[in-house]
């Protein structure tokens, strides 16, 4: 059994190919995060064994069916309190199963598509799916954001799935010098010391941006699409709702929900989350940037 290190976000991830005909060629987005070894007495977030073998035959209890980006995910409910997650892309094609612990310490994923590029898509969804669940008790959130850095700190851009996130943060990066796109898609932020850090991670959508850097969070900013540029700064309350829909939760496990609650909450206390209203046009990213980073 072949085995692959990584490290995300500082949590370890662990991956063990079972099967001679899968290994890390099928997520190289992973490439940069690759670690040598274990940090002395450290537990992994994490270990993943892909296993095609792999069948569940007993009972389960349908949560639902969710989709994410034209994709569905079945997901399970089992006797133990864990769970199984059916994944399907978007041209309606069953790519893969991941059977999860409780916890999501400890996981198992089985290749169901043939293709190559159908094997790697439900391997990296069952990836970021356990990193997610993983790390949701440990001050560390997934979120679906586009992250600009300018001066040392970095800006999350968030809205739903074709709203602007990236054509904002692009903006930023045409218009207002020395900034550089930390991810386009799911970055990390952790609670460290005390204090929001933002992290690239293997997860960036349609945009190849997998970069193992780090930086303190300087704002997180809500994108609608509006005939004006305007902005304001939210308060704490409509801050987290505003927030929780961009984490990949579920909210009916306790651990994980309430996990989700804290990090944000933690966030929202030390950083500011803004409301902004814009057209896709240079003086919105001026008007954000002179806003959320203080600059006049």
């Amino acid at each position: 059994m072949r085995t692959a290190l990584y490290r995300i976000a500082g949590h370890l991830a662990v991956i063990r190919f079972k099967d001679e005909g899968n290994d890390e060629t099928l997520i190289p987005s992973f490439r940069p995060f690759v670690t040598e070894a274990p940090e002395e007495g450290e537990t992994p977030l994490f270990e993943l064994v892909v296993d095609d073998s792999f069948r569940y035959e007993g009972e389960r209890d349908e949560i639902g069916q969710f989709d994410g980006s034209g994709n569905n995910y079945g997901v399970y409910q089992l006797p133990d309190k864990g769970y199984l997650i059916e994944i399907t892309n978007a041209r309606g094609k069953f790519c893969g199963v991941l059977h999860a612990d409780p916890t999501f310490a400890h996981c198992t994923v089985a290749l169901t598509a043939e293709e190559p590029g159908n094997r790697a898509f439900a391997l990296n969804n069952s990836l970021m799916m356990t990193y997610a669940f993983a790390s949701a008790d440990k001050q560390t959130v997934l979120l679906h954001a586009s992250v600009i850095r300018k001066d040392g700190r970095g800006y999350l851009m968030t809205a739903p799935s074709g709203t602007g996130k990236s054509t904002h943060t692009f903006l930023w990066y045409k218009n207002i010098p020395g900034c550089d796109l930390m991810n386009d898609d799911n970055p990390v932020v952790r609670i460290v010391d005390g204090q929001p850090v933002i992290f690239g991670t293997p997860w960036s959508g349609k945009t190849h941006c997998y970069r193992n850097i780090q930086a303190p969070v300087g704002a997180i900013v809500r994108l609608y699409q509006r005939p004006k540029n305007e902005i304001r700064r939210m308060g704490a309350v409509e801050a987290l709702a505003q927030l929780l829909p961009a984490t990949s939760s579920m909210k009916w496990d306790e651990r994980i929900y309430l996990g989700i609650c804290d990090t944000l909450t933690a966030i929202i206390g030390k950083v500011g989350i803004y409301e902004l209203g814009c057209l896709p046009d240079a003086e919105a990213a001026w008007l954000c940037y002179r806003t959320v980073s203080g600059e006049k």
